[in-house]
């Protein structure tokens, strides 16, 4: 029985932020420090990213609020709000991204009515309430009350990938079941000024935006495009649990986003893709080198210096697997673009083509880093691409705090 994610849509809120404007703001802010300042236009502008959304009405230059709260447009200060007053922001502005997102999904299933969803799977890890979003949907989208909800909170960046591997599972447990998975980040809501450079990156990557699908084991319709989801795994890597973390500040949440997550990532990517592909057998015959080759590297050779090949992979996988061996298994790649070196480093590492980031760095580009949204912004850009084709495969990739590695494989199909 394949299962299939279906009708992926994306909303963003009205407000941009311009890039260039933003970082201007951010580097005159009182109290910086001349490294500081120096480290603001460096992250900002070699961010990747032209434009960002936000719920942040008064962000921007021309706001004209009376009693601002998160940014003083006459004096161009940013202020700093309690995670009181930002939190019930989210709970307003978040509601609206998350039943827009699910609406539009069902909307684009003309065969599926609400009546047909069984459950409701949300992510989000910029704010709290209860009853949470997942409730929200179902009154709101006139979903049975007897749906089954579930929340995947906290998670960070790569929570979207195990919000479809349990959509995947609830429908392989019960082949009539039909999942809405929609995800809404408000990143924007914790921008603040300070001269800690993690703190600094974040400012200059993060947004807000949301996303849903729907998946369920009924086949696309005749002239629609969707995914098979085939395999999902997660790796923990051997280090950076302190290089990417979210805490709750009496401030807002705290981001810690290390400057060496992308060496840590060029470190253990191919390590972490190796679970995965050793679970497909056409990618294990096309990634395994031949006989008269039994001296290459292996796949995370370099994890811990160890120079085995982690439980589960493909014997004889080969470290740096060559671009036109990769490219012919894998047409598609989505990789979370937590910042613009993070896909640098992934597409130097696994050979990539720059035509198979184009995805990825032009939702960093367009979007900025919506947090768990962001994979499923990059996935509907690959199935929206003219040039995609029935039956090619995606390799989907997202980064989060642990440092996660949460990896899946995908086949397009056409109704």
């Amino acid at each position: 029985m394949s299962v299939t994610l279906r009708a992926l849509q994306t909303v963003v809120p009205p407000t941009i932020l311009v890039q260039e404007q933003v970082r201007d703001v951010f580097a005159a802010q009182p109290g910086l420090s001349r490294l500081a300042q120096r480290l603001v236009t460096a992250s900002f502008n070699l961010s990747g990213i032209d434009r960002r959304h936000t719920v942040i009405d008064e962000l921007t230059l021309d706001s004209d609020t009376d009693d601002p709260q998160f940014f003083d447009a006459a004096t161009q200060r940013l202020l700093m709000p309690g995670t009181r007053v930002r939190n019930e922001l989210y709970i307003v502005e978040a509601t609206k991204l998350f039943v827009e997102a699910g609406r539009r999904a069902l909307a684009a299933c003309p065969d599926i009515d609400a009546a047909d969803i069984t459950h409701v799977v949300t992510v989000s890890c910029t704010g709290f309430y209860a009853p949470g979003p997942d409730y929200m949907l179902v009154r709101e989208l006139g979903l049975s009350p007897a749906t089954q909800r579930y929340h995947l909170g906290f998670m960070g960046c790569y929570a979207s990938m195990p919000a479809l591997r349990t959509a995947k599972q609830f429908v392989e447990a019960d082949p009539n079941a039909v999942v809405l998975v929609v995800s809404a980040e408000l990143c924007s809501l914790h921008l603040r000024t300070s001269d800690d450079p993690d703190t600094i990156v974040a400012s200059s990557l993060f947004s807000d935006g949301a996303a849903a699908g729907i998946v369920s084991s009924r086949a696309p319709l005749p002239g629609e495009r969707a995914l098979e989801l085939d395999l999902f795994e997660t790796v923990i890597t051997p280090v950076g649990e302190g290089d990417m973390a979210w805490k709750i500040g009496d401030e807002g949440f705290e981001m810690v986003l290390s400057t060496y997550v992308p060496h840590i990532i060029d470190e253990h990517i191919e390590a972490a893709l190796a679970p995965l592909f050793a679970r497909d057998l056409s990618l294990v015959a096309a990634l395994t080198p031949p006989a008269a080759e039994p001296e290459r590297e292996l796949v995370g050779a370099s994890v811990g210096g160890s120079g085995a090949a982690p439980a589960g992979s493909p014997a004889g996988t080969p470290s740096g697997v060559a671009a036109q061996t990769l490219s012919a298994a894998i047409a598609h790649w989505a990789i979370h673009p937590g910042g613009r070196s993070i896909l640098d480093k992934t597409e130097a590492k696994l050979g990539l083509s720059e035509a198979q980031l184009v995805p990825s760095r032009e939702t960093l580009r367009q979007y900025g880093n919506m947090s768990s949204a962001t994979i499923l912004f990059v996935l509907k850009a690959i199935l929206d691409a003219p040039a995609t084709a029935d039956g090619e495969r995606v390799c989907a990739m997202a980064f989060g705090p642990g440092l996660t590695v949460e990896s899946g494989l995908m086949t397009v199909t056409a109704g």
